[in-house]
């Protein structure tokens, strides 16, 4: 079997079952793992499918740069913004993460909405700037281009005296086996340093993260209040997440 013609069966397999597993395919299709292993490698660098321990999983649209991802998946974030607005109510205060998704959510906003919203998006802190009832504080740090956010060691150390009620959490991926990923180590430690200083954290995840997995762990699926996604509920990777831990607020 030619190179090309594994490497079509591996994708298949990616979107059918979620996952491959290099051994178990090497022996299905009578080759070595070590010819799997290759195929892999060669399609994780076309950014087709995320390597892991054993095999792979499917790669996420979502780690592409900021301007790329503002065309991905329009509708389906704003069924998700709408849904995870409700989730910031009068009088509370909510961190908010980066990314396409999180700014839609800024914009759903109610425009008489009374709250507190911490940030540490330049975006979404400007967006926030048109709003006359919600105040705005912005988290500083090491601007992380790829993503528009503030990072690193002077962004966390400026969220020890931040207390909130909720947290929209932004990911790139969401895997029944891979958890909660995103594409930048630094980046996913802010991400779990906001969650740690909010009551409840919710993920927004537009449809196309959904059974996807990125580089970076962020969080357990158990480790969240809520998932606000608007896949069918009735899709299997639904329900293998459900059965990781996962538990849904379904946008619509």
């Amino acid at each position: 079997m030619f190179a090309p013609q594994r490497r079509e069966i591996l994708l298949d397999r990616l979107d059918t079952d979620g996952r491959v597993v290099a051994k178990d395919i090497a022996a299905e299709l009578g080759v070595t793992e070590d010819m799997i292993r290759r195929d892999l490698r060669e399609l994780a660098a076309a950014g087709l499918c995320q390597r892991v321990y054993g095999g792979a999983l499917p790669a996420s649209p979502a780690v592409a740069d900021y301007p790329a991802r503002q065309s991905v998946a329009v509708d389906s974030k704003a069924r998700v913004a709408r849904t995870a607005a409700a989730l910031i109510r009068p009088g509370t205060t909510a961190l908010l993460d980066g990314g396409t998704t999180a700014l839609a959510v800024a914009r759903a906003l109610p425009a008489r909405l009374a709250a507190t919203i911490v940030t540490h998006s330049p975006t979404i802190a400007a967006a926030l700037a048109e709003h006359a009832t919600v105040e705005v504080e912005v988290v500083g740090g090491r601007l992380f281009k790829h993503s528009v956010v503030t990072a690193g060691a002077a962004a966390l150390e400026s969220l020890a005296h931040i207390s909130a009620d909720v947290f929209l959490l932004g990911v790139t991926g969401v895997h029944p086996d891979a958890g909660l990923t995103t594409g930048d180590r630094e980046e996913a430690a802010m991400k779990r340093a906001l969650a740690a200083r909010a009551g409840d954290t919710y993920v927004l995840a537009s449809s196309e993260k959904i059974g996807t997995a990125s580089g970076f762990p962020v969080l357990p699926l158990a480790d969240v209040t809520g998932i606000v996604t608007d896949a069918p509920s009735d899709a299997p990777v639904m329900r293998a997440l459900a059965k990781a831990g996962a538990h849904f607020l379904t946008a619509g």
